[in-house]
């Protein structure tokens, strides 16, 4: 059967103490506190101090021995075959998973697991070779907050329910939604709200006093009105809860999935490239000013538009909604 060995605390201690006081020998002790006696021999021969063993000196010295037994990564220390190996396949743009994954395979005696080999690049022994990772992150990830619940959007519509010809090459008018946002530590609320032409890379935007849903409805509304818009995909935030008054059709992106609309968040990011920098506090910028940015960035030349603009792709397409006095001094000033 196999043996299983505990650790003895500072009651087992105490008791020893007394017992090596009364005159009893190791295998007596060993025998009492149901322990092998070499356990109390190295007990005595690694904590004793001096002629005495002492069980409150015994146990300072267990603590800290036992606080300072692990550290992050010392199994691929303790094996330099191991490092070696972890650090040319490292380097070869393999994953910690792919390494721990192919031991076995490749028949090594020594294995570790994937969660070590990423403590190990973490800690101060492995992480200058953290930057062969895919992340390049010389930090584990922080665990999340428990976030608040989040309010249920009425009537929502998934986007695996968007018609498959709302975004086909040939037609136009359908937008992706938004917002830009102030960082947290900004006590300001103010925000932009953003929306794309899937086709055409047209830009629209306004600033918004606040994320509620009203503000945002009314921010909508001001924008439908300088575009001809026949759909939307919007994300799952709050300030989208009264989609139904905006009378377009909307559908809604899965959770934490900012791929599935692209367009407006590289939109978003290259306005923070150009103009507002990402932690850029939206009470400090002027709608005159906004509205300026975006209108230099929708008369960019773009190579996916056969090196057209913004502008005048939409405007071919009927997107745009200006009087005819604005189209013919937007188009002189183009």
């Amino acid at each position: 059967m196999k043996k299983t060995y505990s650790h003895i605390g500072q009651t087992e201690r105490d008791r020893m103490e007394a017992l090596l006081d009364a005159g009893h020998n190791q295998s007596e002790v060993a025998k009492i506190l149901k322990v092998d006696k070499s356990t109390i021999s190295r007990e005595k021969k690694r904590k004793q101090k001096g002629k005495k063993y002492e069980a409150t000196v015994a146990h300072q010295k267990a603590k800290k021995k036992r606080r300072f037994s692990k550290y992050q990564g010392m199994k691929v220390e303790a094996h330099p075959e191991l490092k070696e190996h972890i650090i040319a396949e490292l380097r070869k743009k393999r994953s910690p998973d792919e390494i721990a994954g192919r031991m076995d395979r490749d028949g090594f005696t020594t294995r570790i697991g994937k969660d070590a080999i990423y403590r190990w690049l973490y800690s101060s022994w492995g992480q200058q070779y953290a930057k062969y990772l895919c992340t390049k992150r010389y930090k584990p990830r922080k665990r999340k907050e428990n976030q608040t619940r989040r309010e249920m959007i009425p009537e929502r519509v998934s986007i695996r329910e968007r018609p498959l010809g709302a975004t086909n090459r040939t037609r136009y008018a359908h937008f992706e939604v938004d917002t830009a946002v102030a960082p947290k530590k900004v006590i300001n609320t103010e925000a932009v709200a953003i929306t794309t032409e899937l086709k055409s890379k047209l830009m629209l935007g306004t600033k918004i006093t606040s994320l509620s849903p009203q503000r945002m409805t009314k921010a909508m509304k001001k924008l439908k009105k300088k575009a001809h818009m026949k759909s939307m995909t919007l994300d799952n935030g709050i300030e989208n809860k009264h989609h139904t008054q905006w009378d377009v059709p909307t559908y809604f992106a899965d959770p934490h999935s900012p791929w599935q609309k692209p367009l407006v968040e590289n939109s978003i990011g290259l306005l923070r490239r150009w103009f507002f920098k990402k932690g850029t506090d939206w009470s400090t910028v002027s709608e005159y000013k906004l509205q300026k940015a975006l209108s230099t960035l929708n008369k960019k030349y773009r190579k996916s538009l056969g090196y057209a603009s913004a502008i005048e792709v939409a405007m071919e397409h009927g997107i745009l909604l200006p009087t005819t006095q604005q189209r013919v001094a937007l188009h002189q000033r183009i």
